[in-house]
Formats: structure tokens, sequence, C-alpha cells
């Protein structure tokens, strides 16, 4: 899910900005530490959304720079297990898809698609499933449950596993068709019961 967090540091003001508007010099700095960091904590931090620094520093002997306490706040994305999401199909391969959902892509594994066998097709680069005939594509837009977060260390951008292997997930065209099925039926027995047609 998104969040919006608020967040309190102490930002170095290098000397050579000294002459710059200060919550101008502080959005940087905060923005070069915090943007496009994954954290345990934060999840993925999209973007810094505010920055107020305090306009008194301090100066520590041998460093020409003054160090300001800062209050920001941030945009970021924290993928929950069991949380139900939207997102685009951006890759397919043979072992699966690829659902961008917030700023990472999660990997939608080919059993977790449907109750059916799928095949892949390399030459038109879908996904299609044996019984039900159905493609899954690039610009496919689906909605999934997230079963495994491992969010990154050490610069890497972690891992997310997704399924659409339960009721009212998947392809949104196949969630509409799924749906309006049950309606049909249930007003062909009304028009039936109307003319005095048999029940079946």
């Amino acid at each position: 899910m998104f969040k919006l967090i608020t967040l309190q540091d102490t930002i170095r003001i290098p000397p050579e900005t000294f002459g710059s508007p200060l919550e101008k010099v502080g959005h940087d700095q905060v923005k070069a530490k915090y943007e496009g960091v994954v954290d345990e904590e934060l999840g993925y931090v999209i973007a810094v959304t505010s920055v107020d620094v305090s306009p008194i520093g301090k100066i520590i002997p041998g460093d020409g720079a003054t160090y300001h306490k800062v209050t920001f706040s941030l945009l970021t994305f924290y993928p929950v297990l069991q949380e139900i999401v939207e997102g685009d199909v951006v890759e397919i391969a043979d072992f699966g898809a690829f659902v961008r959902i917030g700023p990472v892509d999660a990997l939608l594994h080919v059993s977790q698609l449907m109750d059916d066998y799928m095949s892949y097709d390399e030459k038109q680069g879908v996904l299609l499933g044996k019984e039900t005939k159905r493609k899954l594509m690039s610009g496919d837009h689906v909605r999934v449950r997230i079963t495994a977060v491992s969010l990154g260390r050490a610069g890497s951008s972690g891992k997310i596993g997704v399924t659409a292997r339960q009721p009212f997930l998947g392809k949104l065209e196949w969630i509409k068709l799924e749906t309006s099925q049950p309606k049909e039926n249930a007003e062909k027995k009304a028009t039936e019961n109307r003319t005095g047609a048999p029940m079946r």
C-alpha cells in the first residue's frame, strides 16, 4: 500500500550552497539520501513530498558545512502480505508474468495464474490457457493478491510474489466475464418463470 510518512533527520548543508535558499538545498539533500531507497521499515521510497529545515544549524570543528534538523514527508510503497492490488503486465516469460505494482515489478508465476495448463507462445509473447484459451500478454490489466514479500538489502530491489488463482482475481476481462455469467443465468430463469417455461 502507498503511505505518507513523516520523519526527522539531520542533514549536512555544504558550504558551496550557502548562498542558495535553505529549503531548496535541504530538499535536494533529503531527496539524494532517501529517494529510490528500499528499506525494511519504510518499503520503497518513491518521492520526497515536503521538507521543513530548521534555520538554526550547528558547525562541527574541521567541517565547513552546517548541520540542520529537518522534518520531511515521504511517499512510500510498502507491499503487505494478502493485500489485493491491481497492475499492468509489463513482461511475459515462459515461467510467468511480471506485473507492475507501484514502483516495483512482482512475479506472477505461471502456476499461480489460473486453474488451467498454461503454455508460453514465444512468437506472440503470450501465455495461453489450454482449456480456457485465455491469453495473457504485456499491457493487460490484472488484479492479484500479494503472497510473498522480500524487501531488498544492500542495493537490491527485493522480490514480490503474487497470485491470481483465487476468485475475482486475474485479468480484469476474465473477472468481468465470470461475474456477468451468474447474473445472465438469473435473468434467464426469471424470464422463463414469467413466460411459464419449464424450469430446469
